[in-house]
């Protein structure tokens, strides 16, 4: 045993005393924590580029990403072998979350409404190899059809089939994922339909986006297979005055069509918080999907850091049981840092959340709170802010053997300088 090893065991020591004390066990805890799986996102490995094409950039449809940190990879094969670099940086289980632009295409033009399960079969081979599962996106945007910002919701006829053909088509290749991989994949459904300036028809684009949903998930996968879920939106780039899937639209239907909600943190007013949405959306949909992000003012999708609003969210599906209801993923990017890096500084920090909500002393929190003893909940929430919470996670990334610490700067600091830095 390292020198260094030793002091991690020795700090656990004492920490697992002092979580003893609160009448917390911590070998519990870190049992409890195989069972929170994070599903990382494809698309902040290449700044949401794809292979759909050579050369492929970002388009248009409500998406952008800032930077050009050299490193980005040129091909599939170099994006799993960036994957598989941060999954042996992180600790616990992952899934990997594609969307349908990152397909094997050798070469050829396959419009997305064309798009299939052999264009992803490589993937499902890979993740069969890396012993993880596979979720699922629809990409509706970056396409012409994306250009005047309406898809499912298009008063064109045209653009509409196009993209209920595409995410018919999505969610038959992510039924396929789930059905190899012996794992349910979440298809999860984003559009970026909405309007710049203030509409008069708001009715009509959302009983056509209606439509064209009830058309879509008419037809049905085995649960075992395929989970569905549609995200909101509070507004986004080129949809400031109105956003046609809006929380109370998407929240609405997936009540009454028994879907999965997603919940991205970045997607709300800055005064909303998603963690207090959590338990109010459960009381009626049996499961939820969540994007966890960092939004900064207007801007969504930057790296998760450890901070409140992470905290609230994982003490809310913590404090009330839900982690079988509840599919954590990550959704930020960010071209302007070691891509590699982003990933594992903010699947950390997610998992770090959780560790730390599964160390609370929650039935005791919840005593003083029935008992109206609002002084003694307040300084034990403050009091655990302070415990050697630290120690708890470097043991959990020793017995993981994953970096501890800061030690995953190093790796990641090498990586770039013998991989990323020699792609052009």
């Amino acid at each position: 045993m390292t020198n260094k090893n030793k002091h991690v065991e020795e700090a656990y020591a004492l920490a697992k005393e002092q979580y003893a004390n609160l009448g917390v066990d911590t070998d519990a805890v870190l049992e409890k924590m195989n069972e929170i799986v994070v599903s990382l996102h494809c698309w902040q490995a290449d700044d949401v580029s794809g292979f759909e094409t050579p050369d492929a950039e970002l388009g248009g449809g409500g998406i952008q990403v800032t930077g050009n940190y050299p490193g980005k990879p040129r091909s599939i094969d170099e994006m799993r072998a960036d994957l598989q670099k941060v999954f042996s940086l992180l600790p616990g289980k992952q899934r990997l979350s594609l969307h349908a632009i990152y397909g094997e295409f050798d070469g050829k033009q396959v419009d997305r409404d064309a798009i299939d399960v052999e264009h992803f079969q490589g993937w499902i081979d890979w993740a069969k190899q890396q012993g993880i599962g596979l979720d699922f996106n629809a990409t509706c945007f970056s396409h012409p059809f994306a250009d005047d910002g309406f898809t499912l919701s298009s008063k064109n006829e045209k653009i509409r089939r196009f993209w209920i053909d595409h995410v018919k088509a999505c969610r038959k290749i992510a039924a396929e994922f789930g059905k190899q991989l012996g794992t349910p994949s979440v298809h999860n459904l984003w559009i970026p339909d909405g309007s710049k300036d203030y509409p008069v028809d708001r009715a009509g684009y959302r009983a056509i986006l209606k439509n064209s949903l009830d058309e879509i998930y008419a037809e049905e996968y085995p649960k075992e297979y395929l989970k569905d879920a549609m995200e909101c939106k509070l507004f986004g780039i080129g949809s400031e005055a109105m956003v046609v899937g809006s929380h109370e639209f998407y929240m609405g239907y997936t009540i009454q069509n028994k879907k999965l909600l997603c919940l991205d943190n970045g997607h709300f007013h800055p005064t909303e918080q998603v963690g207090d949405k959590i338990s109010a959306v459960l009381q009626f949909l049996d499961e939820i999907l969540l994007h966890v992000t960092r939004g900064v003012r207007w801007d969504s999708d930057h790296i998760v850091t450890l901070n409140d609003e992470i905290m609230l969210i994982a003490q809310e599906i913590v404090r009330n049981n839900y982690l079988n209801r509840v599919n954590i993923g990550l959704d930020f990017f960010d071209g302007s840092v070691n891509r590699v890096g982003a990933y594992v500084v903010g699947a950390r920090a997610t998992q770090q959340a959780f560790l730390q909500a599964l160390l609370e002393p929650t039935q005791t929190l919840l005593n003083y709170e029935e008992n109206a003893r609002y002084f003694e909940r307040l300084a034990l929430m403050e009091t655990m802010k302070t415990r050697l919470f630290g120690a708890v996670w470097d043991y959990y990334c020793l017995k993981n053997n994953v970096p501890v610490g800061g030690d995953f700067i190093t790796e990641v600091v090498n990586y770039e300088n013998e991989v990323l830095k020699k792609r052009k």
